[in-house]
């Protein structure tokens, strides 16, 4: 996996400023990767990722469960002599993902699409 790097131009998480030092004037760097030296809001942002992790977990686990279901509706869907997609449900999909989300919504939809039945 890559570094990631902050704004200030210091390794992500790494709480040292380009030059090696701590922080301004040798003071404390930004509390462990979260990109500031003020407590309360290094506390808050720490909050606010255990939510976000929450949610991806959620996301991955949804994701996989969709993937297996469009994988066993394409399965049924040949077993019965029909075609390996519909491309009306696929436009129906991107569609509504692309109403709720925008264009990133559409680059969403095609990835879920993908999962669930493979690449055209």
């Amino acid at each position: 996996m890559t570094d990631v790097m902050e704004q200030n131009g210091g390794q992500a998480g790494s709480g040292t400023t380009p030059n090696g030092g701590t922080g301004p004037a040798g003071g404390p760097g930004p509390e462990r990767g979260t990109g500031t030296a003020e407590p309360a809001a290094a506390a808050r942002i720490a909050e606010i990722r255990v939510r976000i992790d929450e949610i991806d977990r959620a996301l991955i686990e949804l994701w996989q469960e969709r993937a297996a279901l469009s994988r066993e509706v394409g399965a049924t869907r040949m077993a019965s002599g029909g075609t390996r997609l519909v491309l009306s449900r696929e436009q129906e999909i991107l569609e509504r993902f692309r109403t709720a989300l925008g264009a990133d919504g559409t680059q969403l939809a095609l990835l879920l699409l993908r999962a669930g039945r493979g690449p055209l």
